[in-house]
Parts: structure tokens; sequence; C-alpha cells
């Protein structure tokens, strides 16, 4: 079976072999980093077990392409702050937090791109529009001030003050969070 509906079956073999059912190939982790960035959907299998380990062969890929000099997207603070999250509270929120994180990212990366074009009419630079550093570094502050407000919100001690500080500041605080609180639960509501 080459498909299960509509989408590439890649069957892993125990050599590291990969067999991509829809070509009858051969491929490798490039290609099929290649596949995502065409859209292409595709599961891949244990060819044993014909366990889904589609999730493992992602995380294989993004870390040949974080392996390579200048591909880094993953800053090192980040990392450690997603590796603090296992196990944790927090390990259920984080998931859906980064999809939509990602997915309103890439959206205003296409509003940007229509924008240019608009301004700027077809070229060169607008049909192969990489977002301007200084625009990209700005989303990239945004969402990182708005996963960490998030964060903050469900892991209120995450900032934790010294024993020392009054109990009116720490009612302040608790206070501010239940405002965030309502403010992000609003913004969530408006998504």
């Amino acid at each position: 079976m080459a498909k299960t509906d509509g989408e590439i079956v890649i069957k892993k073999y125990a050599n590291r072999r990969l067999y991509n059912t829809g070509t009858s190939t051969y491929v490798t982790l490039e290609d099929l980093a290649k596949m995502v960035k065409k859209g292409e959907e595709f599961t891949v299998q244990d060819a044993k077990s014909g366990e889904d380990i589609t999730h493992s062969v992602l995380t294989q890929i993004i870390f040949e392409q974080e392996s390579k000099t200048g591909n880094t997207l993953l800053p090192i603070s980040f990392l450690r702050q997603l590796i603090g999250y296992y196990g944790d509270q927090m390990q259920m929120v984080v998931p859906s937090f980064l999809e939509h994180s990602m997915k309103a990212f890439t959206e205003q990366q296409v509003q940007m791109r229509e924008q240019m074009t608009k301004a700027f009419g077809e070229t060169p630079l607008t049909k192969n529009l990489q977002m301007p550093i200084q625009l990209m570094e700005e989303q990239v502050k945004r969402n990182t001030d708005m996963f960490h407000q998030a964060m903050q919100m469900f892991s209120p001690f995450l900032g934790a003050q010294s024993p020392k500080e009054p109990k009116k500041a720490e009612a302040k605080d608790i206070d501010e969070l239940k405002e965030q609180l309502r403010t992000l639960q609003s913004k969530l509501d408006n998504l």
C-alpha cells in the first residue's frame, strides 16, 4: 500500500534506510526536509512494527538542520526553556502554544509578502522575500515576550521574589497576574 488517506508513507528499516512508498525509492533525511518545505504530507513508519515514528524522524531532521553551520533557528535560551518544560505542569500547554505561534508567524509572513508586493510590485525581492531581519527580529521578540508572559501566568512563582518582600507586593503581583490572564484569555478568544 503506497498511500493512506492521500499521505505518503515512508518506511524506516532497521538499517536506517528510508523508503518512500509513494515513489518506490529510497530517500534521505535531506529529501524528507525538502518534502516538508514543499508542503508534502507524509508519515514515517517503522518497517517492522508499523509504529508511527514521524515525530522522531522530524526531530532528527531538525537536529541535522541545526547542526549545519549557520542554520540554527533555535537559540540556546529557547532550548533551555523548552527542556525545562519536560515533566513540568506546562508540558501539556507548550505544544499547542508553539503550534499557534508558528501558525501566526506564518500568516504574518504571508501578509508581509503581500504588502511588499502591493507596495513594490512583482520583483525578485518580493517573489522570494525573506522578511527583513529587523522586522523578523521584532516579531520574534513579540512572540518570545508573549510566550514568557503566558508561562509566567501558568507558573506565577517562576520569577521568585525574595522572602523579605511584603505581602502587599505579593497581592499586587497576584492581581497583575489575574489581569494578564484575563488579557491572554481575551487574545486566545480572538484567535
